[in-house]
């Protein structure tokens, strides 16, 4: 997950304020006082949560004895690099070489680059700017670099009553919009893209912020490629919510709904991938065809063609692990 830092030195309430309803996850200031007045934020300040010199360090490029210094001070805590011409070959250095680098930058396009620098990008963006809308812009440019899925069109093969279980809801603090969802699998080699009860039907009121995400066993992606059981989930944790397109997102959970309902078991195939998923059987649950569109699950035929992704099979406690494990 990226990180979203805000330069406030000298004081400016009035960026501040914006960078706070802007998601910032870190002020940089000269007292911390005045930050802590107004949120619950970790601040980066002489008397702060994090001390410059201490905690984070600031490196300023001008050649490579001052990179060999920012991926040495890496080691000890996170680096704020700027250059005096902004360019993208001192951050593919030092992203190549530690995961604690944060790039200062002027604007959304300077974010966007640093964000996707040897694809991986920059662990965060360290925004020094007067202007507001800024703070806005760079805000949104961060909370859209969560990635992107390889997502594939799945053929479905089977899918059938299953009797009662428990099922999961996941309520997040975010309003979804249509043709987003939550990747979910009865295993972790493969997920499909569930729908957000995003659209209107004639039994329910739509729920845009809910992903009717499947049984309490199943496998939902998080952010940075974790996984963890539906059941797990709870107030505070965050979700991965992904587009038609495989873009990605975060959003915090605000709610888990664990209900007693009729299941349906939804089989596919890409290749000689399988991939599965036991959802609740109702008119309101949706899946994610070829062409972005969402389907629900009282419609799906064997031979329709839905969203999903391949992912590396075998978990430890949500992590990928490099072993021989049989997921069936």
């Amino acid at each position: 997950m990226k990180e979203f830092w805000v330069d406030i030195r000298p004081w400016d309430k009035n960026i501040a304020t914006t960078a706070l309803e802007s998601g910032a996850d870190v002020l940089v200031v000269d007292r911390a006082s005045n930050a802590k007045e107004l949120s619950r934020i970790v601040v980066v300040a002489p008397d702060g949560d994090m001390v410059p010199g201490k905690d984070v360090f600031e490196v300023t490029i001008k050649g490579k004895a001052d990179e060999e210094e920012a991926v040495k001070r890496s080691v000890q805590g996170p680096v704020i690099v700027s250059t005096s011409d902004w360019t993208v070959i001192p951050l593919e250095n030092l992203v190549a070489q530690s995961d604690r680098i944060y790039a200062v930058v002027k604007d959304e396009k300077e974010a966007a680059l640093a964000l996707s620098v040897l694809e991986k990008g920059v662990k965060g963006v360290v925004l020094r700017t007067c202007d507001p809308a800024m703070v806005r812009k760079v805000g949104l440019a961060v909370r859209k670099s969560s990635g992107h899925a390889e997502l594939v069109p799945f053929t479905v093969t089977a899918i059938r009553p299953v009797g009662m279980g428990d099922r999961v809801c996941v309520d997040t603090c975010t309003l979804l919009t249509p043709g987003e969802g939550m990747l979910v699998g009865n295993t972790s080699s493969a997920f499909l893209l569930v729908h957000a009860e995003t659209m209107e039907n004639p039994y329910v009121a739509p729920r845009p912020f809910r992903v009717n995400a499947g049984a309490v066993h199943a496998y939902i992606l998080l952010p940075g490629g974790k996984t963890a059981y539906l059941s797990d989930l709870k107030t505070g944790d965050r979700v991965t919510v992904a587009d038609a397109e495989g873009d990605l997102s975060d959003a915090v959970v605000g709610r888990v709904k664990i209900e007693k309902r009729p299941l349906l078991l939804v089989e596919a195939e890409s290749g000689s991938s399988k991939v599965s998923l036991v959802l609740q059987n109702a008119e309101t649950i949706r899946l994610v065809g070829e062409d972005g569109a969402s389907l629900s699950v009282v419609e799906l035929s064997p031979g329709d063609r839905i969203l999903g992704c391949i992912m590396e099979g075998g978990r430890h406690f949500g992590m990928a692990v490099k072993e021989h494990i049989t997921e069936k």
